[in-house]
């Protein structure tokens, strides 16, 4: 397991859309959600505790993400290996899902699209309503307008202070350079 302070200073986004996902606790309650990417699982855990149905999922190993549920109490999850991009039986046999959300998926300009193609399926396929995603600016030439259009999405920014009146430094980092949080709401064009 990690440190919690360290996971806060390099990937600042958990934090971000966990904080989001404690805003609206009273929207998420009752809702099942998949977490893609799911890393350590900060934003599943909060909405476990928010009273979600969460389904954990990464490409292979859950092991920090099942431990964290586990040392936090949460008990009532599932788990699904999904690669972005591939349409596995994993990613056919999820239930149906309110809300698709992940942290700090753009990482990469390879998975892009791979990511985008995955949540458009979910999105169509699942009656999911919506995906919530935080992401670190890590480029300023990097940008997903092309792809949402390409898969027939639409994306709204959410102003982090929207959410953050309580406590706004949750989206800095102590970290030299630029790196800006933004966080997303991503939906299918009607």
């Amino acid at each position: 397991m990690m440190d919690a302070d360290y996971a806060m200073y390099v990937w600042p986004c958990a934090p971000v859309l966990a904080q989001y996902l404690y805003y609206h606790r009273h929207f998420i309650k009752g809702k099942t959600i998949l977490e893609l990417g799911t890393g350590t699982a900060l934003p599943s855990v909060v909405a476990a505790k928010c009273g979600a149905h969460i389904i954990l999922s990464d490409v292979a190993h859950l092991i920090n993400a099942t431990t964290s549920c586990t040392l936090n109490g949460i008990t009532d999850f599932q788990v699904a290996n999904i690669t972005w991009g591939q349409f596995s039986p994993a990613v056919l046999q999820l239930p149906k899902l309110d809300i698709v959300m992940a942290s700090d998926c753009f990482y990469s300009l390879k998975d892009f699209e791979d990511i985008l193609v995955t949540v458009n399926f979910l999105l169509q396929d699942k009656s999911a309503a919506v995906f919530w995603c935080t992401y670190q600016e890590r480029d300023s030439d990097w940008s997903i307008e092309h792809l949402l259009n390409k898969w027939h999405l639409q994306c709204t920014h959410i102003p982090l202070s929207s959410f953050q009146a309580d406590s706004p430094s949750v989206a800095s980092s102590g970290l030299p350079g630029n790196h800006t949080i933004w966080m997303l709401q991503i939906t299918t064009k009607k």
